[in-house]
């Protein structure tokens, strides 16, 4: 069963371009779809849904641009906090949210703390966060594990070192969807998404609604995952008999 969907929410400025309208309204019109896609995730059973909000790289746009996200995500945070105590979701970040302005960082701290007690779903937002640098931030922290006793050398392994990224405690995402029609996953999960589906959708990310969410699973669950085997394996294991002796 699907568990996991990642989403990089891709296309509001170009949204905005082809209306003729500032970039700021693609990215509320994009903040407003988040609660929808949310709900969705949520009523299909899926109990993680990372959502790319913010890259490490965006803070090379215009100055105007970067305070505008800010303000949406405040605003977001704000208003939506109700929605995920009214739906019993759990809020994470992944990302150095620690350089976010002061008052995001302490308004996210706040609701992360005030959702800790949720467990049927979980909502991640990916903020200042680039895979490249959570993966430096993983080996820092290894490495103090090793400094310390907690950990050897000669053991590591993916399943002990995947405890120190960001997203140690999530499963990793069977689905990672693109909006807007680009062909790139821009530095987005890259060791969790190893075995990953992905999904490039044409929709610009204010567009992609429910019933875009609906087709990129249905078109998830027509897919064969062989992880490394042949398809006559995958479906012989399907069709083994169950060994009631167990």
């Amino acid at each position: 069963m699907l568990q996991h969907v990642a989403i990089i929410m891709d296309g509001n400025g170009r949204w905005a371009r082809e209306r003729n309208l500032p970039r700021r309204e693609g990215h509320l019109k994009g903040v407003e779809n988040v609660e929808k896609i949310v709900r969705k995730t949520g009523a299909l059973g899926i109990k993680y849904l990372t959502l790319y909000a913010f890259s490490a790289d965006n803070w090379k746009r215009p100055a105007s641009e970067v305070s505008d996200l800010m303000s949406l995500l405040e605003t977001f945070l704000v208003k939506q906090s109700a929605m995920l105590h009214e739906n019993k979701i759990r809020l994470h970040t992944i990302g150095r949210i620690e350089e976010l302005n002061q008052k995001v960082y302490q308004i996210l701290s706040r609701i992360q703390q005030e959702t800790s007690i949720y467990q049927d779903f979980h909502l991640i937002l990916a903020l200042n966060y680039g895979s490249r640098n959570e993966v430096l931030d993983a080996v820092g922290r290894y490495a103090k594990a090793v400094q310390r006793g907690i950990e050897g050398i000669s053991q590591l392994s993916w399943t002990t070192f995947r405890k120190y990224l960001s997203t140690g405690y999530f499963p990793d995402p069977e689905l990672v969807i693109r909006t807007s029609g680009e062909h790139r996953i821009s530095n987005f999960l890259l060791l969790q998404s190893a075995y990953a589906e992905y999904y490039f959708s044409p929709v610009y990310w204010p567009d992609f609604g429910p019933d875009c969410l609906e087709s990129a699973i249905e078109d998830y669950y027509k897919r064969e995952r062989r992880f490394g085997m042949t398809g006559d394996q995958i479906r012989q294991e399907r069709t083994a008999p169950i060994n009631s002796n167990l």
